[in-house]
């Protein structure tokens, strides 16, 4: 636990360029990854150990109902300042037991407080208390200078209380920090289960950076809850984005999960959206192109099952090159690169789920089956067996007139 004073610091607290966020690059930076960390629609936040205010200002110009926190009273006081004529609450007390009473909130946020705490494991449990079904908790973290804590060990305390962890590498994006910085720091988005989930809620880290450990554990916690409650599967989105006979593909960076591999533009049906409206989402917050849903064909369904990881359902949606605009890298932070390859000679250093998913497109199987042995890697391995099974269609008859 550390002993700083945090009274004493907070005359000159804000002189760090990511605490007080006065340099309009920095500033921008920390927005974008708001609107990515918080929820789309406005929504009650909770910021512990806000300090003078900078990303509970950020939360509330971008719509949100913002309730901060902190230990201090003279960064309290700062905050209440920065966030005048906003509807923000500030609160004086302790982050890791915060004076909310019984209010419940839909994002708890917290930046470089947790290192801090003398129980950083019990602080988890108690914030994943103060959230609404769905709801989610936003870390930002790391390890500098011989202190903090490192990513792993949150993940595995987050595994049993919430149901989706997403785990981003900060360390590399400079506009963050103001400077180069070569530590680690990350973010970990951790999501609770929807209402009427119950208890077969999980975490599933499993396609942004939980170790092994913390999949084995969720492996073996599933294993004895077997028979008592219903099965229930993650839904995920990609995107087979057509140039004639090529197909854009982005490369993995920083995610913790298949880094340095390609990837369809892809990711996880939300609470409340349908397929199609998260393949939307997904093209825009991705590669930054606005698709209306008829630009989406589906191209293919499958079930996968990753290695040592539960079953999931992909749903792989065609659009062709210029509905939405021209795509560009929107997430830096995720993809080192865009590029466009041909379907037909598909690169082999690519996810084995995506490479499966776009080879049988291309075969035209609209149904397919494709389950990892648990050793199998998650990098396509073209010495292995292939996995995929493809599934017969019905034959429809047209009807008698």
């Amino acid at each position: 636990m550390t002993t700083i004073d945090w009274d004493a610091a907070a005359d000159t607290f804000d002189d760090e360029p990511d605490h007080g966020l006065r340099d309009p690059g920095v500033r921008r930076a920390w927005a974008e990854r708001m609107r990515h960390w918080l929820p789309p629609q406005p929504s009650d936040v909770l910021d512990l150990g806000c300090g003078t205010g900078s990303l509970a200002l950020l939360a509330a110009g971008q719509g949100h109902r913002v309730t901060a926190v902190d230990l201090s009273p003279r960064m309290a006081e700062a905050a209440r300042r920065k966030l005048a004529g906003t509807r923000a609450e500030v609160l004086t007390g302790p982050a890791e037991r915060p004076p909310v009473g019984d209010r419940r909130f839909d994002t708890v946020l917290v930046r470089h407080v947790l290192w801090a705490l003398p129980d950083p494991e019990a602080a988890l449990a108690h914030w994943t208390s103060l959230l609404r079904p769905g709801g989610r908790l936003v870390l930002v973290e790391g390890v500098w200078d011989g202190s903090g804590l490192p990513a792993a060990r949150l993940i595995a305390a987050l595994c049993p209380l919430t149901r989706r962890i997403e785990h981003e590498r900060l360390s590399d994006v400079t506009g963050l920090w103001g400077r180069p910085v070569h530590d680690e720091r990350y973010a970990l988005v951790a999501r609770t289960a929807p209402a009427g989930h119950g208890e077969d809620a999980r975490a599933e880290p499993g396609g942004d950076g939980a170790d092994a450990a913390a999949s084995r554990a969720r492996r073996d916690e599933k294993a004895a809850s077997a028979g008592r409650h219903r099965h229930s599967e993650v839904v995920d989105v990609h995107l087979v984005l057509r140039r004639g006979d090529e197909v854009l593909l982005a490369r993995r960076a920083g995610t913790g999960y298949g880094d340095g591999l390609w990837n369809g533009p892809s990711g996880h049906v939300e609470e409340g959206e349908d397929v199609r409206a998260a393949m939307v989402r997904e093209a825009r917050e991705e590669i930054g192109i606005a698709l209306a849903p008829e630009d989406l064909r589906v191209a293919l369904v499958m079930q996968h099952r990753g290695p040592g990881d539960p079953p999931r359902t992909g749903w792989f949606f065609e659009a062709d090159h210029g509905a939405g605009g021209v795509p560009y890298n929107r997430e830096p932070h995720k993809c080192s690169e865009l590029a466009w390859h041909p379907l037909a000679a598909l690169p082999d250093d690519m996810v084995a789920y995506c490479r499966a998913g776009f080879e049988a497109y291309r075969r035209g199987d609209r149904f397919l089956l494709h389950w990892h042995e648990d050793d199998d890697p998650v990098a396509h391995d073209p010495g292995l067996p292939d996995r995929a099974v493809p599934l017969p269609a019905t034959r429809v008859s047209p009807a008698a007139p």
